[in-house]
């Protein structure tokens, strides 16, 4: 519009300059001088529009050049973080490569250690009868009851040799929330018909022939495998992992132990090691000494199996233990009997002076769970929040919170 506006204006200067030079040299000659004004106009107009236009460019590139600069800038600078990430995730990498292979060695090992020093004690007795022909006569879920020492022996030693070894977890929860917040890990071995030796079974062994250091380093790789996947979308999930007290005071083993955990200290927050009552207290000067290091790398404690309560919580405090379990039925019945300072009603507090977590064992109703509330009880395990399931090790997919009695990872019942 306001081209327009300056053409029309060009063109009545131009009708203008040539009426007066018609005026003086005559009609054509007004006209001529008209025309060569209003082109002389108009080709001034354009000029100094090319001009504008020149030095708009001129203006355009120079801040497209700036930009360039800037983002040739911004480039070199992203080149050269990629570069150091790269440099990082590689050098991450390679250091938890060395980490597994270390585990896989040091498992091995261990395994084979397991294995000779079952095959020798198994030889070291005679058979009278084949595992098979037993097995002919009673059923699988009862043969291993009845199996003598060395045949179940030799049954451990198979399912050691074939890797029948499965992880166990059963959940801890927070109260009131019922919030998924430990595991605690626990191991069974698999005869070759899929029959679980539980525990109570393969310890009655594997103790008296000095093997229980060994079960114990099996579930402690295993814990930390299981650990890093758990951990993977969510560190807020820990898990215990029990200790017996034969492993605490194996001179072999245990600075072995110490030396792995040691360099897996970044698992501080995750693992959780336990100890029942009777090992600590008869852990002597170089076993303390143990626990001592063990919490002094960050690891937290916890003691289970407790029979009495009269125990120096400041000296626990010191060694690194953060958690306490007691069987639901003492809190309820039993505070007397063991040997409690103070009701129950005032036992968290007391705990809590001293750091320690109060984790209600052996909750199995919600009757229980009314009275632990009562008690201020801070976490809770039993069967009424969730059984112990044998863990899949392939499909471990951590969620934020589980429902009482739901399971909150793909798990698979024990065949």
């Amino acid at each position: 519009m306001l081209r327009v506006l300056l053409i029309l204006l060009y063109m009545l200067a131009s009708i203008v300059l040539g009426s007066a030079a018609g005026l003086y040299q005559g009609l054509s000659t007004g006209i001529v001088c008209g025309f060569i004004f209003f082109l002389f106009v108009l080709q001034m107009d354009a000029a100094l529009i090319r001009r504008r236009d020149r030095k708009a460019h001129k203006a355009e590139i120079a801040t497209l050049k700036q930009t360039s600069t800037v983002l040739e800038t911004a480039v070199a600078e992203t080149r050269v973080k990629m570069e150091e990430v790269t440099k990082a995730v590689e050098a991450r990498a390679t250091a938890q490569g060395k980490k597994i292979v270390s585990e896989l060695q040091m498992l091995e090992s261990l395994m084979r250690e397991f294995a000779g020093k079952i095959s020798h004690k198994a030889k070291s007795e005679p058979v009278e009868e084949s595992v098979l022909e037993r097995r002919v006569r009673q059923p699988a879920t009862s043969y291993l009851t009845g199996l003598g020492e060395p045949e179940l022996l030799e049954t451990i030693r198979a399912s050691l040799e074939e890797n029948r070894v499965d992880l166990y977890l059963q959940p801890i929860v927070s109260l009131p929330q019922r919030k998924l917040r430990f595991y605690e890990a626990l191991s069974r071995l698999r005869a070759e018909d899929g029959a679980v030796i539980m525990p109570a079974q393969y310890i009655k062994v594997a103790a008296p022939a000095g093997l229980m250091s060994v079960v114990d380093n099996l579930l402690l790789f295993r814990c930390v495998q299981i650990v890093r996947k758990l951990t993977a979308k969510n560190k807020g999930i820990g898990v215990f992992c029990n200790i017996s007290g034969d492993t605490l005071r194996d001179t072999e083993f245990f600075p072995q132990f110490l030396e792995y955990m040691h360099h897996n200290r970044d698992l501080a927050g995750q693992i959780v090691f336990e100890f029942e009552q009777n090992a600590v207290l008869k852990a002597g000067v170089e076993g303390e000494a143990n626990l001592n290091y063990l919490g002094g790398l960050g690891f937290a404690l916890s003691m289970d199996h407790v029979q009495t309560l009269a125990l120096n919580f400041e000296k626990l405090k010191n060694m690194g233990f953060k958690h306490l379990k007691v069987r639901a039925e003492i809190l309820m019945q039993g505070m007397g009997t063991a040997n409690a300072a103070v009701a129950a009603e005032d036992f968290k507090k007391l705990l809590e002076r001293h750091g320690l977590n109060l984790i209600a064992e052996h909750v199995e109703d919600e009757k229980t769970v009314l009275q632990l509330l009562d008690y201020a009880v801070d976490f809770a395990q039993g069967y009424l929040f969730g059984e112990p399931r044998a863990v899949r090790d392939d499909a471990i997919k951590p969620v934020e919170k589980t429902e009482t009695k739901a399971p909150v990872i793909p798990f698979r019942r024990a065949g």
